[in-house]
């Protein structure tokens, strides 16, 4: 017996030069905050995934960090990530957004996506995103697009399909998702059903943790902020007399630590704020995220420490999880 629709799943990957909206296009596709966001390049570290559910396909979204000229130690393990990322999905999405010109960095990614877009058996399909298209006129969207098809024919190579969306007014999206599903494989869903992420809950904490200290903050920290989860352990005395459903008794309340690492004296300032209320700011709006997370009471311990030029050393930066 045949099936008019089989059913599909499969990874798609979200890639661009930093800050294109690709965490943006991960939460609206998935429907539900995933990735976080922030108006900073360079907010994501790991390959926060998302996954699209449906009744005809699951679509798992790998978002990754963005990819650009590496300039420290870190960010050619960023650029090493993304990479080993895209060999292995079913599908690329390369984020353009309409109102930035086509620039260095992004004829540097078509570049590194060009030798994944031939090959006749691992030949990985490209299609071409064009992000933000709420924030410019027809005609300008129009020249855009024109000029995002230059961009696949100086490379040699053709996308797969071109597609304008905004994430913000829903625009495309739906469009989008159909055009991603039907480059995935058939097969049966990957996770179970109802999962939205895969991403391990200390990951999610210390990116809540990292977005609420990116809010309002100059350019000059976001690369050099990493946060650590230290531990998640329930106090003593709380959540006891609870019965099998986990109904009766006092909720339990969880003790949960986390480090701020910068890499100098001058930035810890920056962060802390005056008499700590920067930090402050920082642990109410991480810990409204985190309860909702991990559905408990928390109590959230900021520590903000300086670990010299991390970025450029191999032990911290393993030691902070890249």
């Amino acid at each position: 017996m045949t099936h008019e629709n089989p059913h599909r799943s499969g990874f798609a990957c979200l890639v661009g030069r930093p800050n294109v909206g690709k965490s943006t296009l991960t939460n609206a596709l998935v429907g539900e905050k995933v990735a976080i966001m922030s108006a900073r390049p360079q907010t994501t570290r790991h390959t926060i995934r998302g996954i699209v559910q449906r009744e005809d396909a699951q679509m798992v979204l790998v978002d990754t960090p963005g990819l650009h000229r590496p300039r420290t130690l870190l960010g050619e393990r960023l650029n090493t990530l993304v990479l080993d990322t895209l060999s292995e999905v079913d599908v690329v999405a390369f984020c353009l957004p309409a109102d930035q010109k086509i620039g260095p960095g992004d004829r540097y990614i078509a570049n590194q996506l060009a030798p994944l877009m031939e090959g006749r058996r691992s030949a990985v399909p490209v299609v071409a995103v064009v992000t933000k298209a709420d924030l410019v006129g027809r005609g300008q969207l129009a020249e855009h697009l024109l000029a995002v098809d230059q961009l696949a024919r100086s490379i040699d190579r053709d996308w797969s399909a071109i597609v304008p969306v905004s994430a913000k007014g829903g625009y495309q999206v739906e469009e989008l998702t159909e055009v991603l599903v039907a480059h995935l494989p058939e097969g049966p869903d990957l996770y179970p059903g109802g999962e939205l992420t895969d991403e391990p809950e200390e990951t999610m904490i210390a990116e809540l943790v990292r977005e609420a200290a990116l809010e309002g903050i100059r350019d000059e920290l976001p690369h050099s902020l990493a946060v650590v989860v230290e531990e998640i352990v329930p106090r003593e005395g709380t959540g006891q007399d609870q019965g099998t459903d986990g109904a009766a008794g006092i909720a339990p309340l969880l003790d949960v630590r986390v480090n701020l690492f910068v890499e100098r004296e001058s930035q810890k300032g920056i962060i802390i704020g005056r008499g700590g209320s920067r930090l402050r700011e920082v642990g109410s709006q991480a810990r409204e995220g985190i309860e909702k997370l991990l559905g408990a009471r928390i109590y959230l311990d900021l520590h903000v420490k300086v670990a010299k030029d991390w970025q450029r050393d191999p032990k911290q930066l393993q030691r902070m999880g890249f």
